[in-house]
């Protein structure tokens, strides 16, 4: 179950994206369109997890169907109906693949009314899954197209989106089949409203936004805004009920002893909270959408 703290997602918010486009693309965006190959590059991200038989139901029907295609994992153990972890790990990878790589996202993917099934043009990527919100997450601008899926669907059960309609959907396109084929343009994302940190003078407080596989915790409090505000002062980071503290930036998890516990900036230029070789998150009794104080001092 989400909790409270996480996301809001008001039924009847949109994105408005003024430079969206509808049927006028550019000629970057035709050459994306145009270059898919018999080798197309597929991604997957869901909350399907590992015990179950779904992850091997998609790979054998997409290779059936296109037997030279590359299938990569992004993610199968997103935390159940989780957007906002999910849009943390999309966030984080895309960008990595060639352009024109297809990217399913199977969190919450039924579809509905006001969130039908989307295929969205983003940077050259191609994104397939529900519109719930979870685009308005990760993308930075506008996407080049939003194209609602009106195709007939393989199976006549609406509980597996991936396997009923996102494969054969990638198949028509890197067959050379159109968007336009597809559906109908959308004009809009559905949105939700990310938690932000709140700043003052002397003080950021920011939320634990992931926890890793290795239960270290992950904020949205980001480097820039930590030197915005903090302007290379001293500083308290509480967390975990304001039961723990740190008062150093670390550089790796090896800065500290085994067992003590550490903050520094990671890959993606994120706070980290973490227990050297130890599971931060577990020990700490931090959860996700728990806050952390920073004051400058």
């Amino acid at each position: 179950m989400i909790s409270k703290l996480q996301f809001l997602m008001p039924k009847s918010i949109k994105i408005s994206y003024p430079s969206v486009r509808n049927t006028n693309f550019d000629t970057e965006t035709k050459k994306t369109e145009k270059q898919h190959s018999t080798m197309p590059i597929i991604t997957l991200l869901s909350d399907w997890g590992s015990r179950d038989h779904y992850q091997a139901m998609v790979k054998a029907k997409i290779i059936g169907r296109m037997p030279g295609a590359v299938i990569v994992d992004i993610a199968h153990s997103i935390p159940p109906f989780n957007l906002n972890s999910a849009s943390f790990v999309l966030r984080n990878t895309f960008a990595e693949f060639p352009r024109g790589t297809f990217h399913l996202i199977d969190i919450m993917a039924d579809a509905t009314i006001e969130m039908p099934h989307v295929v969205v043009l983003y940077d050259g990527h191609y994104f397939i899954g529900s519109d719930n919100g979870i685009f308005s997450l990760v993308f930075d601008h506008a996407p080049d197209r939003i194209v609602e899926i009106d195709m007939i669907q393989d199976t006549d059960t609406y509980t597996f989106a991936t396997f009923d309609i996102f494969i054969k959907v990638v198949q028509h396109l890197d067959g050379g089949g159109t968007l336009e084929e597809v559906g109908s343009d959308r004009e809009a994302l559905t949105t939700r409203i990310a938690l932000r940190p709140v700043t003052t003078p002397d003080l950021i407080k920011g939320h634990v936004i992931y926890i890793d596989h290795y239960e270290n915790v992950i904020t949205n409090i980001t480097r820039p805004l930590f030197m915005e505000v903090g302007r290379k002062r001293n500083f308290v980071l509480t967390f975990g009920a304001a039961r723990y503290s740190v008062t150093t930036i670390s550089q790796s998890y090896k800065d500290v002893a085994p067992g003590e516990i550490l903050a520094f900036f990671n890959a993606t230029g994120h706070l980290e909270i973490a227990v050297s070789m130890g599971n931060a998150a577990g020990l700490l009794g931090i959860r996700h959408d728990d806050s952390v104080r920073m004051e400058f001092i």
